[in-house]
């Protein structure tokens, strides 16, 4: 069978981002399996409507993919114990669950999220009441679900995820139904951050051994 050819990047922006990836990943993974990271990062992102800074942005993702697919190659699953949080529709709930998870869990775990319709840009009142309490979303940007960092996480947060969500043997799946920040007036917004931050003492005397 023919190998497919690596993918064209339409920028050459998106070509230095892949030869960089691909330089952090020597002897891991291939330039080619970089560079169609990077591309189907770009057409997720572009799908998800995301146009400030795309072609920059693009980078962010496959470097997270590059990383979950590190992990689960590792001999015996070694490192942090990882927490992905997922909703159904929009990322701000797995955003804001995963920004005020960091700073509690003192270096203790690698806190991820994803959306299966995710919007275009963080909402600002969530990064607002983020910010109220210790967290931050500046490194926040649309993460559509994918495959790899599903594969990687060992405890899998949703929020109204049902079938959208795929399930994966062998990790702990836990749903919090609460509700969707976007589109909520601010004292909404502060309310809900509220319940998911009770959430997070439960969630960090339960995580595997690192």
């Amino acid at each position: 069978m023919t190998a497919s050819p690596p993918p064209v990047l339409p920028d050459e922006r998106l070509a230095a981002g892949a030869a960089r990836l691909a330089a952090q990943h020597t002897g891991h993974f291939s330039a080619e399996t970089v560079r169609h990271l990077v591309a189907d990062s770009y057409a997720q992102l572009a799908a998800a409507r995301a146009r400030t800074h795309l072609v920059v942005m693009a980078e962010r993702p496959a470097a997270e993919r590059l990383d979950a697919l590190a992990h689960t190659q590792a001999t015996g699953g070694a490192g942090l114990p990882r927490v992905l949080f997922v909703a159904a529709t929009t990322p701000s709930a797995p955003q804001t669950a995963a920004a005020l998870l960091r700073p509690r869990a003192g270096g203790r775990v690698t806190a991820s999220s994803a959306g299966t319709d995710p919007a275009a840009e963080v909402e600002p009142e969530v990064a607002q009441v983020l910010s109220e309490a210790g967290g931050s979303l500046e490194d926040a940007f649309p993460k559509p679900l994918t495959d790899e960092v599903v594969q990687a996480a060992d405890i899998v947060v949703t929020r109204g995820c049902g079938d959208a969500c795929p399930i994966v043997p062998g990790r702990r799946y836990l749903d919090w139904p609460v509700a969707d920040p976007d589109g909520a007036p601010i004292t909404a917004v502060r309310a809900i951050r509220d319940e998911i931050d009770t959430h997070i003492p439960d969630l960090l005397t339960t995580l595997p051994d690192s």
